[in-house]
């Protein structure tokens, strides 16, 4: 399943909407990779190894469940999850990418691959439609959370 989609972040024509810099924005995307807790109520522990300049490997536990993967970070627009094919897991990833298409927009666009083929897909039409809607609406948490963050002052000076 490919799947992606954008939310918007700063709109000049809605006032009731708090104004993101793209700097919190990226701090918080980042953030969000590193600390993942604060935005996966049901993840019980995530472990950072292997640090080095391009980001970081990860290991998160759900339960029984350990997931690893490799955190790409391409400063300061892209986000980039990668999970290798472990145990009952297929290889999938999730980029997150902030867009600036005028001086005054922003938009954090959300791209999803599971690595499966299309006939895969087709097989799989009903659950993939659930999963779209599970990923959409956690990626509209992330970006409240972020909001709740800045608000809170959370997102100044935490990166260079």
């Amino acid at each position: 399943m490919k799947f992606e989609h954008l939310i918007e972040i700063n709109d000049p024509m809605n006032p009731l909407i708090d104004t993101l810099s793209d700097q919190q924005l990226w701090r918080g995307l980042v953030l969000r990779a590193e600390s993942p807790k604060l935005f996966v109520p049901h993840l019980d522990e995530c472990e950072i190894s292997a640090r080095d300049d391009s980001g970081f490997k990860r290991s998160l536990r759900y339960g029984e469940l350990v997931i690893q993967d490799r955190v790409q970070l391409s400063p300061p627009h892209q986000v980039r999850y990668e999970v290798a094919p472990q145990k009952d897991i297929s290889a999938s990833s999730l980029v997150m990418t902030i867009e600036a298409p005028t001086a005054d927009t922003l938009w954090v666009r959300f791209q999803y691959d599971d690595g499966q083929d299309e006939a895969t897909d087709s097989a799989n039409a009903m659950y993939n439609d659930f999963r779209r809607s599970a990923y959409q609406e956690s990626d509209i948490d992330t970006i409240r959370i972020l909001r709740e963050l800045a608000e809170q002052g959370r997102l100044d000076g935490l990166l260079n």
